[in-house]
């Protein structure tokens, strides 16, 4: 499919002008404890987290003990920082470089469990969801947007939450299969085009040899045409590497 310009976009306000309010329109729809979902891995919303730590710190009263949730950040997390403690708590289902510390420090908390169940979690209402700030790319002209190279458990996010805040990018891709959300889908549209973020594989530290071994040894059963799954981190990283030598996986 091919990426949509900004003469779309102009179309689209048209058609739906109270879904391109201003930030500070926007972001006053949260308030005082509500939930809110930042989408994660290479699909996280940079604009939007920059956006709505500056409305926090232009209104330092605009709303307090909201509850952040999101599997892994490879960008900043200033909603973690101890000067926003009153504003937000953070809580994450994945521990990331940006937030370790937090959580070590017990300044924001963890949830250990498995992304397959979240979205489950999402629409029983276990985990209640009242903001979603998401990233898709730049609506077509019948208004479908693609959640673009980090899907997860955002579709589910983006059904459930009362309020959806989406960030239209361009440079974000539109993906094939089930990403596609609607216009009507999302409350507001903050229009801004970055660079998405890029997962890079960490270098090398002292138990790097360790790794590799084990990578060696979690590999051996893999036979030619299986099926894997791999997650993140050095030890799956290491798995890969000999795979390279099997076919059809």
């Amino acid at each position: 499919m091919e990426q949509q310009g900004s003469g779309v976009l102009e179309e689209l306000k048209t058609a739906y002008p109270q879904k391109f309010a201003t930030e500070d329109r926007v972001f006053r729809r949260i308030h005082r404890g509500d939930v809110i979902f930042i989408a994660s891995g290479c699909g996280e919303p940079q604009y939007l987290v920059k956006a709505l730590i500056e409305y926090v710190s232009s209104h330092p009263k605009g709303f307090f003990d909201a509850e952040v949730i999101h599997l892994w950040t490879l960008g900043l997390a200033p909603y973690a920082d101890d000067k926003f403690k009153r504003n937000f708590r953070h809580n994450s289902f994945f521990l990331g470089a940006s937030t370790r510390d937090a959580v070590n420090r017990g300044v924001a908390d963890y949830s250990p469990i498995s992304l397959s169940q979240i979205p489950r979690l999402f629409r029983r209402g276990v985990i209640p969801i009242d903001v979603a700030l998401i990233q898709v790319s730049t609506p077509d002209r019948h208004g479908y947007m693609s959640l673009g190279v980090s899907v997860d458990m955002v579709k589910a996010a983006v059904e459930q939450a009362s309020v959806v805040i989406a960030q239209a990018n361009q440079q974000m891709p539109r993906i094939h299969g089930d990403s596609f959300i609607h216009i009507d889908d999302v409350d507001y549209i903050i229009a801004h085009d970055e660079p998405i973020l890029e997962y890079r594989r960490g270098v090398g530290k002292e138990d790097s040899g360790v790794v590799e071994s084990i990578g060696r040894y979690v590999a051996r059963p893999v036979q030619d045409g299986d099926t894997i799954q791999v997650g993140y981190g050095g030890v799956p990283n290491a798995v890969l590497t000999p795979l390279s030598e099997r076919r059809h996986l």
